[in-house]
């Protein structure tokens, strides 16, 4: 990084999963250090720790019921125990700040509403409660910090045309060069720290900068000091030729022009709010793109000359939740002004049309979530007035696919492949973009991942020396693999015995007993959890049942089948060690598990209100429903209105009454956010909940928090560290003496001590890509079709030879989603070589299948 003049200052703006643990807060604080090493004064920017916004739209829910307490002590703790674990413990202004927001809170549930203003106030307090920590942790890591207010820096402006609520909630400010707020912070030292997302009114009110605000809140800022640079830092090293977590082969975008950047982030790419690009080009500031977790990476850099003008397509892009109207009438042809009546309805609600497409009869525009209000209250009231003018449809909910380059029009010949690969999809509208920057495709949200895709395989192609379309995110991460020190994983020192099944079997998964029991040992080694129990349905080989039975562990169960496979596989099993979870299970399931004496969850009203002589004298757990889902997939994402899962908070009367009438005691309660977690204040929000929702029910004394705990999927991604863990539910659960702690997981217990091999069968190479075909694929490993899952490949047969060759790894199944890697780098690969596919112990043959009569991996222990 360039030195700059010690009078210039650089914005660092940090989004909310970059402040949310200890281990990013080192990297924000080195990164400090850097820039004023450099000799610039620095302006730290950040958002609300990770989550944290969408709690607070859920209190105020709450609140306008009266059920708010269980949701702020959880967002307390939260921050609590971020402090704990910053060293940095808490403040009075940390007090006055939770103690404000328990009492804005109070008022709205006093008044059962809420207005705008105080929306806003509420709001804030995300920001507010999370610089106050930063501040503190940067100043206790001996940087001379200054906390600063932005609401005394940056002012609303008017907007014309926009509805009342946007004045508090979405505002816009004035970002013109400011050489006083430059002398103010000038004064305040050379670090100084404030937060994103909020601002202030000329009458000295909190207001919003929308969703995103954080990243506008650091352009507006960058501009009005005539910054050097902002570097916005996030969970991702810079922008991508398409979703890297859903689309493992996007290559990183080095380097692009501002309009392009612009374009790209108004399609869908979520690393960057498209607001933010026009503040720093107008003062023509570059603005660079790192990810916090892995600072050494190259990042995008974006600026007037970035970019190479080349026509070529430079990323794809998706966004969902689109809503189109469709308007249709034969007497708008040659009519004047029918547009002007259609535009004047959608103006007078307060709806931002995206894109538009006309013939003589009919006019359909297309509605972004991002800007506008679809609930469904406030389309049937645009329905109603446009209805007066044509005939209306809604369609929705839709994708828009686009494709995102410098002058797309010059090279719409070359697009002929990609366009084929709409030939089965319904389109609802096409679109060219005026500045010649994209072209966009509107479809059922449905189909929308799947197009994306297959358009980036056809069309993202880097050339020798292409100075935009860098490494792919597998390459830049074995990169950073390579230069650390990572350790090696047990199928490096069992490498000759995988070889051996391998020459016996085609395709195998092979499990290590030791990694397994290992795995469950450290968990119940835990001190804050009384009771582990298995989640079988991640693999239920009867042998490692056995292994894990022989730790102490217990066991989770969802059917009956497994139930029954349960007590078959581990002899003399105890029935209350295993907890029965059942979803939508028959009447019979229930009785049948009741029965044998096994533990029971219940996650629906309707058992009690249908069944209740089934639990009469019953002890049973109740699922709750938190309100929100985590996890690496939506698929895996088992809380909040979306999910079939657990009772919501708001019918937790309901159920102590229903049980209370059938004689049934509910002594815990339970709750599954998702899979994939990595965040331990998942746990500990979950826990505080349950904590405080236990207090309804007196007979309550076993909190179970679910599983969930993440596997890395690359060797350079840390674990998630279970002494943390242990430590901050620990903490948790002293603040609830007489409530005992249980954990449930799965996939943490078995993924690592699994692998897949799979002798190849051919190679193919078509232009530029190049295939690996192995012996089997989907019908023995589905996660990467499902979930978009990534595991490491690897030629075990050349394991000791360097990685040279950018390859798909593909099945045999006839489907094109049989795809076990994208772009993975391999050594020169031939027909007979064995891949060893890590991470596959967990969701691998447990959801094989004989499809195209083709037989799964068989399975052996080591």
């Amino acid at each position: 990084m360039s030195a700059v003049a010690a009078t210039e200052w650089i914005v660092l703006k940090f989004g909310g999963t970059s402040v949310s643990t200890l281990a990013n807060w080192r990297n924000i604080a080195a990164v400090v250090r850097e820039r004023r090493a450099g000799g610039a004064r620095v302006l730290v920017v950040h958002s609300a720790l990770s989550g944290v916004t969408d709690s607070l739209e859920k209190l105020i829910t709450a609140a306008l019921i009266g059920t708010q307490a269980p949701l702020l002590e959880a967002l307390e703790q939260r921050h609590r125990a971020l402090a704990d674990e910053l060293g940095i413990g808490s403040s009075p202004e940390f007090e006055r700040l939770l103690a404000g927001l328990r009492s804005l809170l109070e008022d709205v549930a006093r008044l059962g509403a809420v207005n705008d203003r105080d929306r806003a106030r509420i709001m804030a307090n995300g920001e507010l409660l999370a610089t106050e920590l930063g501040a503190r942790f940067l100043r206790a890591r001996q940087i001379d910090c200054t906390w600063w207010d932005a609401r005394t820096g940056l002012r609303s402006a008017p907007r014309a045309n926009a509805p009342a609520s946007a004045h508090y909630l979405s505002a816009t400010c004035d970002f013109a060069a400011d050489a006083a707020l430059r002398t103010r912070l000038d004064a305040l030292g050379p670090v100084v720290l404030t937060q994103g997302f909020i601002a202030g009114n000329a009458a000295g009110e909190t207001v919003l900068l929308g969703r995103g605000g954080s990243d506008t809140s650091g352009a507006y800022l960058a501009a009005r000091l005539q910054a050097a640079r902002l570097e916005i830092w996030t969970d991702v090293p810079g922008m991508f030729s398409a979703n890297p977590r859903s689309t493992p082969a996007a290559r990183l975008l080095r380097a692009l022009h501002y309009d392009e950047a612009q374009e790209i982030a108004s399609s869908g790419a979520k690393v960057l709010h498209p607001r933010c690009i026009l503040p720093v080009r107008l003062a023509q500031i570059p603005l660079w793109i790192y990810a916090t977790q892995t600072p050494q990476l190259e990042g995008t850099h974006i600026s007037a000359s970035g970019g190479d003008g080349a026509a070529q397509v430079k990323a794809v892009c998706i966004k969902k939740g689109i809503t189109l109207v469709a308007l249709d009438s034969p007497g708008m042809w040659h009519e004047v002004g029918f547009l002007a009546d259609a535009f004047r309805v959608f103006k007078q609600h307060g709806m931002s049309v995206d894109q538009v497409s006309t013939s003589e009869t009919s006019v359909t525009v297309s509605l972004d979530p991002a800007a506008n209000n679809l609930e469904q209250a406030a389309l049937d009231a645009l329905v109603a007035d446009l209805g007066q003018l044509c005939r209306v449809q809604v369609i929705g909910p839709c994708a828009q696919v686009s494709l995102v380059g410098r002058n797309i029009r010059g090279i719409l010949h070359q697009l002929g492949a990609a366009f084929e690969l709409f030939a089965e999809q319904r389109i609802y509208m096409v679109s060219q973009a005026a500045n010649d920057l994209n072209f966009t495709f509107v479809v059922d949200e449905a189909q929308g991942d799947r197009l994306v895709q297959g358009l980036h395989d056809l069309l993202i192609r880097p050339v020798p020396g292409d100075t935009v379309l860098g490494p792919t995110w597998a390459e830049l991460y074995g990169l950073t693999r390579r230069s650390a020190a990572v350790p090696q994983p047990w199928w490096h020192t069992r490498r000759a015995e995988l070889l051996a099944v391998a020459a016996r079997h085609d395709c195998a998964y092979v499990y290590d007993g030791g990694v397994v029991r290992g795995a469950a040992q450290d968990l119940r080694a835990l001190q804050s959890f009384a009771q582990i129990y298995y989640a079988m349905k991640a693999n239920p080989n009867a042998e490692l049942l056995r292994i894990i039975g022989d730790t102490g562990v217990g066991f989770e169960c969802v059917s009956r089948g497994e139930l029954e496979h349960a007590f078959a596989s581990v002899p003399g099993l105890d029935p209350r060690r295993i907890l029965f979870t059942p979803n939508f299970a028959a009447r019979e399931e229930y009785a049948w598990a009741l029965g044998r004496g096994v533990r029971l969850t219940i996650d629906n009203l309707y058992v009690l209100q249908a069944w209740p002589q089934l639990f009469a004298g019953r002890e049973v757990l109740l699922r709750v429903d938190t309100g929100t889902g985590r996890g690496h997939h939506h698929h895996v994402r088992t809380a909040g209105v979306n999910s079939k899962f657990g009772v919501p908070l708001a019918e937790l009367a309901a159920v102590a009454q229903l049980a209370a009438a059938a004689g049934c005691s509910i002594i815990g309660l339970h709750a599954h956010t998702g899979s994939g977690v990595f965040d331990i204040a998942s746990w500990t929000e979950t826990a505080e909940i349950l904590c405080t929702v236990a207090r309804r029910f007196p007979q309550v004394r076993i909190v179970n928090v679910g599983g969930g705990l993440a596997v890395p999927e690359r060797r350079e991604q840390a674990a998630l560290d279970l002494a943390s863990f242990d430590a901050a539910l620990g903490a948790v659960r002293a603040r609830s003496p007489g409530l005992e702690f249980w954990l449930e997981p799965g996939r943490y217990v078995v993924a690592a001590g699994g692998v897949l091999l799979a002798r190849v069968t051919q190679t193919k190479t078509k232009e530029d890509t190049h295939y690996v075909g192995v012996a089997t694929g989907m019908n023995s490993l589905i996660r990467p079709a499902l979930y978009g899952a990534w595991h490491e490949i690897v030629n075990l047969t050349r394991l000791d030879q360097p990685a040279t060759e950018l390859v798909n790894v593909v099945g045999p199944i006839c489907e094109s989603a049989d795809v076990l890697g994208h772009d993975r780098l391999l050594p020169p690969t031939g027909e007979g070589d064995v891949l060893l596919i890590a991470n596959a112990g967990a969701y691998g043959r447990a959801m094989s299948s004989s499809y195209n009569l083709r037989d799964p991996a068989v399975e052996l222990v080591l």
